[in-house]
């Protein structure tokens, strides 16, 4: 192969992922949400300073209320170990698809490490505890306490802080296939816990079935 044909077939490849990347951000942009970072953070606000466990089953008990068909039932909540960036978090999925996800978070230990960048906006209102943010190209660090959210903007990176007993409502919008990278590292390539790799994907492929039965119901399928 030539090395004309090899530079033609790369500037074709790039092309390709170009228009991908901007027919991409189009749907994004133009789409319809399920949730808002404002709803889920005012419902979280209403709880926050109260027993996190307490709390924590308010929000999904109301969250089930206002958006029925998209909360994952009791019977596939699970509280799974995240590894990523060096920091340790457990997490519950609520709710998972290709363009949003709600989640409870937190950590019963001190836990620090680099937040990951991605093609995707999370916002965090914490319930209990405190979390410390350091932003990239800034010298000090931001605390934040229960009541408070968190807005971590689409390509930023930060470093991140919770101290033990900090727990959190979080959302993220945009494409979540892109979180995944950073957040399954750790598991693969430095615990190589693979049990907690199955329980992480598993649980996604639960909510994104979840999310196709009431599309397809919704849409008069069944």
């Amino acid at each position: 192969m030539s090395l004309t044909t090899k530079f033609l077939k790369l500037v074709v490849f790039v092309g390709v992922l170009v228009l991908a990347g901007q027919y991409l951000q189009y749907w994004l942009a133009h789409k319809q949400y399920i949730f808002t970072k404002e709803d889920v953070a005012k419902l979280a606000k209403q709880y926050a300073g109260q027993d996190h466990e307490q709390a924590f089953s308010k929000v999904v008990v109301e969250l089930r209320k206002r958006y029925p068909g998209h909360i994952l039932p009791d019977e596939d909540l699970q509280w799974i170990f995240v590894n990523a960036g060096g920091w340790m978090g457990s997490m519950c999925l609520l709710h998972a698809s290709l363009t949003e996800y709600v989640l409870l978070f937190g950590t019963a230990v001190d836990t620090s490490g680099h937040s990951g960048r991605y093609f995707a906006e999370i916002s965090d209102t914490i319930i209990s505890g405190n979390f410390r943010q350091w932003k990239e190209g800034t010298t000090k660090s931001e605390t934040y306490y229960p009541g408070d959210t968190i807005v971590h903007a689409v390509g930023e990176a930060t470093s991140v802080q919770w101290t033990a007993g900090t727990w959190m409502v979080e959302y993220g919008r945009g494409f979540i296939p892109s979180t995944l990278g950073f957040a399954l590292a750790d598991t693969v390539f430095s615990t190589q816990d693979f049990l907690t790799l199955y329980y992480t994907v598993r649980v996604y492929v639960k909510g994104m079935l979840l999310e196709t039965n009431t599309y397809l119901t919704e849409a008069g399928f069944f």
